[in-house]
């Protein structure tokens, strides 16, 4: 409550010194304010691979359209406003869509039917080198994300303080109040692979579409939200590094840091080496209301651009629970979408369960030098997984690709096609029994 009354307190302090001279300038406001938005189309086909011949090889299937329209003022002496209206509808879903094992939830709301959202209604205000942003908004960190994976984003409550009076330097603090789960978070339903995959621990099948208590969407209990503190600094030519505190309350704390740096080659300027480091490190806090975590994760990844192409090498590595350990204990619980992990799949995000050591290639080429719009990516990571992390055993291995073509005929028009190949992603601990599967999905996007 204490926390709410601050944000109060600062909202109305900085649009107090806001001055509004005339309804001939609140005109201009609205009148020079902007419309964007993005329409949608994705089709998605997963068929799935079952050893345990008591299960029988399906393909599960969805097509949707959608996107979302938003409008910004323009801004008066700092003030502006923005709203957002994000919207899911589901085509040739067959009968029965809310029972039917063979229709995809990743692209629909509940019982798999369409939905519409405000998804963001925000009030922003800049002062100097200052600005605040609260309410309804997108937002993207490393541990608190939209996750834009399948129709619609991940979307937040919160309430912001940005500062870039530090030279090079961009200074973050906040609370996040509440969470809007995306599309994308239906794939799971609860436990262990939910929460270390960026969703809920105890229902993220049904929570879709509704702005909800953070603590009531991660573990289903009401908490104060989280607080958030950030530094980022990119004085030093070709390197970034940047640092995030997220207090979830009564719940963990989560530590996270990254750097990454490039250069250029001494042999050959063309050739642009790379290389990145990050470190997530959690431990539960006030009531615990997880249980114990105490979870560490570490990565690296080493890498080159040669003019279009790139290929980078990535490895990271989590503490291992013992036997008589909680699967949360040393596992990383990222409720909230937020996913950076250089080790993650197109699916597959085994990385943050505990005693994980996950390794990831990848290649991409921009074809713009022959003439088209198209940009290509292969890639393939492998998990190696510990015993007692809650969820599977032995080795998950990911594979896929990515191509994006955006014609010159139609501009804004990108067409894009994802393809991924999940063998053993999940292995049962009495029978060894696996589920894997082949998935492609198909996606249409128009941004005007």
């Amino acid at each position: 409550m204490k926390k709410n009354i601050a944000i109060s307190v600062i909202t109305v302090g900085l649009l107090s010194s806001v001055s509004v001279f005339g309804a001939e300038d609140l005109s201009t406001m609205f009148s020079e304010g902007k419309t964007s938005g993005q329409l949608r189309e994705f089709s998605i086909s997963r068929t799935m691979d079952y050893s345990d011949v008591s299960k029988k090889d399906y393909t599960r299937s969805a097509n949707a359209i959608g996107g979302y329209l938003k409008y910004e003022t323009a801004a008066y002496s700092g003030l502006s406003f923005g709203t957002a209206l994000y919207t899911t509808n589901g085509f040739s879903l067959g009968e029965n869509k809310a029972t039917n094992v063979e229709v995809d939830p990743t692209l629909l709301g509940k019982n798999n039917d369409g939905y519409s959202i405000l998804g963001e209604a925000y009030v922003q205000y800049k002062l100097a080198n200052t600005t605040f942003k609260g309410g309804r908004q997108k937002l993207d960190t490393p541990l608190a994300g939209s996750d834009d994976a399948r129709m619609l984003p991940n979307l937040f409550e919160a309430y912001l303080l940005i500062n870039t009076d530090i030279k090079d330097t961009t200074l973050i603090a906040g609370q996040v109040t509440k969470f809007a789960q995306g599309t994308f978070g239906r794939t799971y339903a609860s436990g262990i692979l939910s929460a270390t995959a960026g969703y809920s621990a105890v229902d993220a099948k049904n929570q879709v579409g509704d702005f909800v208590n953070m603590g009531n969407y991660a573990i289903g209990k009401t908490t104060d939200g989280v607080s958030v503190a950030s530094a980022t600094y990119t004085g030093i030519k070709n390197l970034k590094v940047q640092a995030w505190d997220y207090y979830a309350h009564d719940i963990l704390n989560a530590f996270y840091a990254d750097a990454d740096f490039s250069w250029t080659c001494l042999l050959n300027e063309n050739v642009k080496p790379f290389v990145a480091a990050q470190i997530i490190k959690e431990n539960d806090v006030g009531d615990k209301l997880v249980g114990n975590v105490k979870g560490m994760y570490w990565g690296a990844k080493l890498g080159a651009k040669v003019e279009n192409f790139i290929a980078y090498a990535a490895y990271s590595q989590t503490s291992e629970n013992s036997s008589t350990s909680a699967a949360t204990e040393n596992a990383i619980i990222t409720p909230w979408g937020g996913m950076p992990a250089y080790t993650q799949g197109m699916v597959t995000r085994h990385q943050f369960l505990a005693g994980t050591k996950a390794s990831k290639v990848s290649a991409s080429y921009n074809w713009k030098t022959f003439g088209p719009d198209l940009s290509t990516e292969l890639y393939y990571a492998n998990f190696d997984m510990a015993s007692f992390n809650g969820y599977t055993y032995g080795n998950a291995r990911e594979s896929g690709f990515d191509v994006i073509y955006k014609p010159a005929s139609v501009k804004n028009l990108a067409l894009r096609l994802r393809a991924n190949y999940a063998d053993d992603f999940n292995v049962a601990k009495t029978t060894l029994a696996t589920t894997s599967w082949d998935e492609y999905r198909v996606i249409v996007n128009y941004n005007f």
